[in-house]
């Protein structure tokens, strides 16, 4: 998802309100869903869903207060910030289809 992120960039460049405020329902959706299953604050690798998930609530909520806003600019900043969730989003996959002897035991 990252990736298509990257390549679809200049997209936002053309803000329509009523698109932005339709993704910050699903954003807000989604960050919800993911906070009320998995609100773990042990300080472990799993705090990473955690934190996503508060993230993507208040992301989806600013762009549902604020759907004119200006967008992600095409600075070196969003590619960074792209490559970092493309490296978490990497993680986060093989920790959760790595194989284990204990399924139970995650960490």
């Amino acid at each position: 998802m990252t990736l298509s992120e990257i390549i679809n960039l200049p997209i936002w460049e053309m803000n329509i309100p009523s698109v932005t405020f339709l993704n910050g329902i699903l954003l807000f959706v989604s960050g919800i869903s993911i906070v009320r299953v998995h609100n773990n604050w042990k300080w472990e690798w799993t705090i990473i869903i955690t934190v996503i998930g508060w993230l993507t609530l208040f992301l989806g909520l600013w762009r549902m207060l604020f759907p004119s806003a200006k967008q992600a600019s095409d600075s070196i900043l969003t590619y960074i910030l792209l490559g970092m969730l493309l490296i978490i989003g990497l993680f986060l996959t093989f920790k959760g289809y790595c194989t284990s002897k204990n399924s139970s035991d995650l960490s």
